[in-house]
């Protein structure tokens, strides 16, 4: 049975946003355009996350407006009409009928009426939220429909007068996942898990990288999931090392580590794992004590993952780990403290621990409030990934020690005395994953 999002809570997540909105206002979000891959080939659509998140409505081409207290209905679209013959070459169209019985709309109306309709929406609304500069093609259009309106002043016509960035409200809604959202997301974690352990098992057989990602992309597509959240990262030996490496091209070569991330996405829900493993299905001493200072150091973030802390907790307590294994091993001297302060440790960590997770694989969301780190509540969902990187080139430190990279990553979300971790699926100690690959 599939897992998604029902229409009941699409609605009262536009009945929360119109909550915040003022009583005289409209909201107007639009769909995310189709974009050419080349020539006459399009890219697969994926809908915009903010659309997305409001309605589920998955065809572009189309644009809600949220209008509180609007007597013949709050929440409008306007969509594509049913064509037989364009269905014939493109495929099932929902039509404005299709979206008010389906998706849950109160009113809709064919996309190409847009012009006529909408100007008379906004009319007499004091404020406007929408996506201020995202799509410079539709701020144009918006300001043309405000045009119209100022154009009809002597008429008795009232135009807005102020333009707030619909993101303010929203991003903040969506910051805070719902049990439907967080069902989603576990199913999402437990294929790309499941992926995970499939490509650990198949790097034995040797071959490339792009074997392993093709692995992956199967065990996906296998469960339903027909998206990568993202580019998948599939870089063995010191590939490992460049943190957004994804041309997947090069031999699996025994003594050599595989970094992975990758994760699938569920109904527009991403997942995100990284891990680590030998292509030989053994560590070598040097990947074993670096790949144990990771663990440790993702063990000690994601317990500071817990209602009560602040988002940057979970950074500090992996980089205080991180840092006193560099020490030990030799790769650093001194004091922890010193060389924290030093950031000493950058040469061989130079990222964050994690980032919000949803809806985009690096979720909306702010990391401060004011200036403060934010506090963490229940609901909130976020990755933690901490990673060691010595670069083949660091003379600085013994050559044993080069080419090797390592990153641990899960995704967890936020509960009322901790958090769950959802992608536990996939082995992630040293005897856990030698004993799967010895399988």
């Amino acid at each position: 049975m599939a897992v998604t999002i029902s229409t009941k809570e699409f609605a009262e997540r536009r009945r929360k946003l119109m909550g915040l909105m003022a009583p005289d206002s409209i909201a107007i979000l639009p769909a995310a355009p189709e974009r050419v891959r080349n020539r006459d080939v399009l890219h697969p659509f994926r809908q915009d996350s903010d659309f997305q998140y409001l309605t589920g409505f998955g065809e572009p081409e189309a644009v809600l407006a949220l209008i509180p207290g609007r007597e013949h209905g709050e929440a409008v679209l306007f969509c594509k009409e049913r064509n037989p013959e364009k269905e014939l070459w493109d495929g099932f169209l929902v039509g404005p009928e299709g979206a008010i019985e389906q998706y849950g709309l109160d009113d809709a109306f064919p996309i190409a009426d847009i012009d006529d309709i909408l100007p008379g929406m906004i009319e007499g609304r004091s404020r406007v939220y929408y996506p201020l500069g995202k799509d410079d093609a539709f701020d144009t259009r918006v300001m043309d429909w405000v045009k119209v309106i100022r154009s009809k002043v002597r008429a008795g016509a009232h135009p807005p007068g102020e333009f707030v960035a619909l993101e303010h409200l929203l991003h903040d809604l969506r910051l805070y996942k719902s049990a439907g959202e967080v069902k989603v997301m576990a199913k999402a974690a437990e294929i790309s898990a499941e992926a995970h352990c499939n490509a650990m098992k198949r790097a034995r057989k040797g071959g490339y990288e792009y074997n392993l990602e093709a692995e992956l992309i199967r065990t996906f597509m296998d469960h339903g999931a027909r998206s990568t959240a993202y580019p998948s990262i599939v870089g063995s030996g010191a590939n490992g090392c460049i943190l957004h490496y994804i041309e997947n091209s090069a031999p699996l070569k025994e003594g050599d580590l595989v970094l992975i991330d990758a994760g699938c996405e569920l109904d527009c829900y991403a997942s995100d794992i990284t891990r680590t493993f030998p292509v030989s299905g053994k560590f070598s001493p040097e990947q074993k004590a670096l790949y144990e200072v990771v663990l440790e150091a993702q063990y000690a973030a994601i317990d500071a993952v817990r209602p009560g802390n602040h988002w940057n907790h979970s950074h500090e307590a992996a980089l205080r780990v991180l840092t006193q294994g560099l020490i030990d091993l030799g790769l650093l001297s001194g004091d922890v403290d010193d060389a924290i302060a030093e950031e000493a440790y950058k040469p061989f960590f130079m990222h964050r621990t994690g980032h919000w997770l949803g809806l985009d694989v690096h979720d909306v969301g702010d990391y401060k409030v004011g200036d403060a780190w934010r506090q963490l509540e229940p609901g909130m969902a976020l990755t933690v990934e901490p990673g060691l990187y010595i670069a083949p080139d660091n003379t600085s430190v013994d050559e044993k020690w080069r080419g090797i990279g390592i990153r641990i990553e899960d995704d967890v979300v936020v509960t009322k005395d901790g958090c769950r971790v959802l992608t536990d699926g996939v082995p992630k100690t040293v005897a856990d994953i030698e004993a799967l690959m010895a399988d």
